[in-house]
């Protein structure tokens, strides 16, 4: 083998390994940030607190995309 293939296979390793540890990355940090992990774990309000209005931001972008879904269709 030459040495151009030989970097080829070697940079289209790097390159998958790349990306693999962004996407678990990229889920670790979606995860943290829903489980209120940036809060401050001493204070089981703030904790709480920030889980629950994670949550209802999330349930309330579903409710205003159904919404908008409806609208779009005539349904």
């Amino acid at each position: 083998m030459s040495q151009d293939d030989n970097d080829k296979r070697e940079s289209r390793r790097i390159i998958n390994r790349v990306g693999q540890e962004t996407e678990a990355t990229m889920a670790q940090r979606v995860r943290d940030h829903m489980e209120g992990r940036d809060a401050d774990q001493n204070d089981w309000a703030e904790v709480w607190g920030t889980r629950i209005g994670r949550a209802m931001g999330v349930v309330i972008l579903l409710i205003l995309l159904w919404s908008l879904f409806s609208i779009i269709t005539g349904g």
